[in-house]
């Protein structure tokens, strides 16, 4: 039997075997204490670094300003409560988008019951903020804003530089969840003005437990936890080196083939959609058509489940209907609910993402099957 082909990658990549390779021998000779004085910690001292100075020039920071963490939840949550802790009393309103990670939104709604106002921006119908309404939502004592720079589920790309020229004369400080971004757009702190962004790195072929947070210089933010004096004080506990060591090896390669790679990713997620479309009428694509991910195709499928469809393909796809968080066929995605789409259509809804190896036989396979199970389901062809 075939290897089903797998269409999930903003759920998680595979670990590049660059990467795989790079983290064995770390966990094989790179066992010390970067914080150890002796010759085996130096060493290992000097691999997070020689790392953190990868991953921060895929990104255009400087190393000093890139924080490790275990993945980008702890990355989102530093970045709200870690500011929050920082801000003074007349400074507790926090500005999010509807479209938000759980990640984000759980802790702004925990600053909420803590007393905190928080106010939700909703979206257009193409899963999108609108830049006057993001800054319409900022007041005298709002301290944080926080819009992703892509939805996980349908890819679409917030105007976060352009908010971050609104906020330019504010002190209002500006974090951006890019989790889903890095590694498959280019992506330039400068270029955003943000003054903190997040990473995940096993979605971009690292492996998943570890993460990185970009604090711009003299940015207000405090620890959320507790312990030794690592990662500038913002990060306690004894780094893992393999991981980050995996993490820096994935941002040379993302480096390297990011051009490359965002053509062909298009190109893969255009046949895809172009496939579906000319077999099932009355697909629809959720999304914007032209500012998303190159990766990412969330299509409707008319009539059906989509949970139903992939269920029905799964010997041959491997694909969600939505954030891996999200919990199932029954709940209709809060994303495509704040998008506007009506419950049938949501709940008809797929999310289809490629890789940068993803093959053109691998998509006319995976549209086949997909096609298949649709006609079966819908009409019991």
């Amino acid at each position: 039997m075939s290897v089903p082909v797998y269409l999930d990658h903003n759920a998680t990549t595979p670990v590049a075997s660059e990467v795989a390779e790079a983290m064995s021998i770390a966990l094989r000779k790179s066992f010390g204490n970067p914080s150890s004085a002796y010759p085996l910690g130096q060493a290992a001292a000097e691999q997070v670094a020689v790392a953190r100075n990868a991953v921060a020039s895929l990104i255009g920071a400087k190393a000093e300003n890139l924080v490790f963490t275990g993945c980008a939840t702890e990355a989102n949550n530093l970045a709200l409560l870690g500011v929050a802790s920082a801000c003074t009393p007349n400074k507790r309103h926090l500005v999010i988008s509807a479209v938000e990670h759980p990640a984000v939104m759980a802790p702004a709604r925990q600053l909420e019951a803590q007393g905190w106002r928080l106010t939700i921006v909703p979206v257009d119908e193409a899963g999108r903020v609108s830049v006057e309404a993001v800054v319409d939502a900022v007041r005298p004592d709002t301290a944080l804003v926080s819009i992703m720079l892509a939805n996980n589920e349908v890819g679409t790309l917030q105007p976060v530089a352009d908010i971050a020229k609104q906020l330019d004369n504010s002190d209002v400080l500006l974090h951006t969840d890019a989790a889903q971004a890095v590694g498959k757009i280019a992506v330039d702190v400068e270029a955003l003005g943000i003054d903190l962004l997040t990473i995940a790195g096993h979605k971009f072929q690292a492996s998943k437990g570890i993460g990185a947070l970009y604090v711009r210089q003299g940015t207000p933010i405090r620890q959320i936890l507790f312990g030794a004096n690592h990662e500038r004080g913002l990060r306690p506990g004894t780094e893992n080196v393999p991981a980050i060591i995996g993490l820096g090896v994935a941002a040379e390669l993302a480096a390297k083939r990011l051009a490359q790679a965002n053509t062909a990713m298009r190109d893969r997620r255009d046949q895809l959609h172009q496939l579906l479309s000319a077999s099932i009428p009355g697909l629809s694509l959720n999304g914007h058509f032209e500012a998303r991910l190159p990766n990412t195709l969330n299509v409707s499928f008319p009539y059906v489940s989509g949970q139903a469809l992939l269920n029905a393909a799964s010997d041959t796809v491997m694909a969600s209907v939505g954030s891996a968080c999200h919990a199932g066929e029954s709940a209709p995605s809060g994303v495509l609910g704040a998008m506007g789409l009506d419950t049938q259509r949501a709940l008809g809804a797929v999310r289809l993402s490629m890789g940068w190896d993803t093959t053109q036989d691998e998509i006319a396979t995976a549209a086949a099957a997909l096609v298949h199970a649709w006609r079966h389901l819908a009409y019991g062809a």
